[in-house]
């Protein structure tokens, strides 16, 4: 079965840190871009970050500088590493397989 589970979301005080951690099926992570994206209240689903199967990475502007993601291939997972969390980060983080998958998402939420 095709599986793609988030975990790692939670509340964190501006400026703080979490790590989201994306456990995939090895046939939707092996060769595939790997993606994380989130949505806010009442925003719509936006991109923050990619990873390619060789591991080029692209980021939004909004995290640059901020967020980290990476790829295990050992344990077919796929990271998001947020630091310097800001309120406007707070969003529904989902993570995404290019070979057309969804995660069921994790809450993200900076808050004072």
């Amino acid at each position: 079965q095709v599986q793609l589970a988030e975990s790692g979301g939670g509340l964190v005080q501006p400026g703080g840190s979490l790590r989201l951690s994306c456990a995939a099926s090895r046939s939707i992570f092996r060769l595939n871009t790997m993606g994380w994206f989130r949505q806010g209240p009442g925003q719509q689903r936006e991109w923050v970050a990619l990873i390619s199967s060789g591991g080029t990475t692209n980021y939004a502007d909004s995290v640059k500088g901020r967020f980290t993601i990476s790829r295990d291939s050992a344990k077919n997972t796929v990271y998001l590493q947020m630091n310097s969390l800001k309120p406007e980060d707070t969003a529904v983080y989902y993570c995404h397989s290019f070979a057309g998958y969804w995660g069921q998402g994790t809450q993200v939420t900076v808050s004072s």
